[in-house]
């Protein structure tokens, strides 16, 4: 029997992939939607079933163990992922009957396994249907660490790290705020239009959009319904980029002017390196590097999409760049790899693939590249270092012993009053960072730190 293209397919494909080979979910899944035929409607479905089913592991698994005789893993990985996805649309979908879900899984089953797999397929969704009345209820407000991993569908390590960090009650937020779709927010490229204009141009190119303004970046505008915009001419032209608003906060406070010396450390993919020159208005110098040359041509992408004249682009690695003989930027800014545990919602297998060893790892490249990029940083010039990750060691704990080993340096005590007072009243904050998490904005969580270097000409 052939296999047709179809969205359940399509997302049992990626969800088997991201298994095998460790990649992330989101560009898997970008590149099987680019081969298949599916309609926007189906593609929205595919696009729901794995982020969904990623997102609910935990507790498809939970609810798996207790119908399958020998539990899930004892299962081969597709079909233990075709459960998922079924069990996922019997208890997450509503739009979904739940006889067509059980259908449409067996008939997956039926083309890509043995006889004996359809049966225990549908034996297993129906059985769930039969019980899921009176079975696998959740506290309504979980309170210990298990709980709240099951009921989030969180792994427990992290659950009793956000528990430890945060507090119950703001970590059930983070928790539950990982778990709701991404919202989509675009940053206003001022070269061509005011975020007015733009806004305008964007109804006029699909009616069926809904759009507001950013309450955390000037440039942001959120959309919703409508398609994806990336699809149109706007976007093509160079009218804006598709970024996550607390992304957006990062260029905004390291504020690069007109004129000045900038350096973008770990550009890939580019969003900030665009809004860097959007904002210094095309004039000045900006150098953008990053370590792995096909990021590097993502970069190029950007900047040449944009319109963009003042950017260098280069292959380096940040530790490796060689100065000349002074420290030359005016703005350095350390966009830095990180255990990414702000953008779960975006990249949900984050939460299954790594751990707290992940994080031990990281820290001594963080340390290594924000020495690196301190060194490039002029006399009273500005560095701003930040992640995407909601890990005190990485983010407030990274910044003090930085300062502490630099006394040249010190934290941007302004910092605070210069944010956008909406993030000023959600947003944690301390002296010289600003720390965002999900449940703020319904946007990625950020941790930014501003420092800045004395002024040896000024002392003397």
């Amino acid at each position: 029997m052939k296999r047709k293209d179809s969205a359940r397919n399509v997302a049992l494909d990626v969800l088997i992939a991201v298994e095998e080979r460790g990649a992330y979910s989101n560009l898997l899944l970008n590149d099987r939607l680019n081969q298949s035929t599916l309609s926007p409607r189906d593609r929205g479905l595919a696009t729901e079933l794995v982020y969904g089913t990623l997102q609910r592991k935990n507790t498809l698994d939970w609810i798996l163990n207790k119908l399958v005789r020998k539990g899930v893993h004892s299962l081969d990985l597709w079909v233990r992922h075709l459960l998922r996805l079924g069990i996922y649309q019997l208890r997450y979908l509503d739009r979904v009957p739940p006889q067509a879900a059980v259908h449409e899984t067996v008939e997956i089953a039926k083309v890509r396994g043995h006889r004996g797999i359809p049966g225990l397929v549908n034996g297993v969704l129906r059985s769930y249907l039969r019980r899921c009345g009176r079975e696998w209820l959740l506290p309504d407000s979980p309170e210990t660490v298990t709980d709240l991993a099951l009921v989030t569908s969180h792994p427990e390590w992290l659950v009793r790290r956000m528990v430890e960090v945060y507090g119950i009650k703001t970590a059930r937020s983070v928790l539950k705020a990982n778990n709701r779709p991404p919202g989509l927010s675009v940053r206003v490229n001022p070269l061509r239009g005011n975020r007015e204009r733009v806004a305008r141009l964007l109804q006029e190119e699909n009616p069926q959009l809904t759009i507001r303004r950013s309450s955390v970046s000037g440039q942001g505008l959120i959309l919703s319904g409508g398609g994806h915009p990336v699809s149109g001419r706007l976007f093509r032209e160079g009218w804006f980029t598709v970024q996550d608003e607390s992304s957006m906060l990062v260029t905004d406070l390291l504020a690069p002017r007109p004129g000045e010396r900038v350096l973008d450390g770990c550009a890939a993919p580019g969003g900030k390196t665009g809004h860097l020159a959007e904002r210094m208005e095309n004039r000045g110098s900006l150098l953008a590097c990053d370590v792995h040359p096909h990021k590097v041509k993502l970069i190029e992408n950007q900047v040449r999409r944009l319109g963009l004249s003042m950017v260098e682009v280069r292959q380096a690695d940040l530790r490796e760049l060689p100065g000349t003989g002074e420290p030359q930027f005016d703005r350095v800014l350390l966009d830095a790899p990180c255990s990414g545990w702000g953008v779960i919602r975006r990249k949900p297998d984050i939460k299954w693939s790594k751990n707290l060893r992940e994080v031990e790892s990281l820290l001594r490249l963080q340390e290594q590249l924000l020495e690196a990029a301190a060194r490039m940083v002029a006399p009273g010039g500005t560095l701003v270092y930040s992640t995407c990750t909601l890990e005190p060691r990485e983010n407030q704990e990274r910044m003090i012993a930085f300062l502490k080993k630099n006394p040249t340096f010190q934290a941007d005590s302004t910092l605070v009053e210069t944010l956008p007072a909406p993030v000023r009243e959600k947003a944690l904050t301390g002296d010289g960072w600003v720390q965002i998490l999900p449940h703020h904005f319904e946007s990625d969580g950020f941790f930014i730190a501003r420092m800045i270097r004395e002024n040896k000409q000024r002392q003397k």
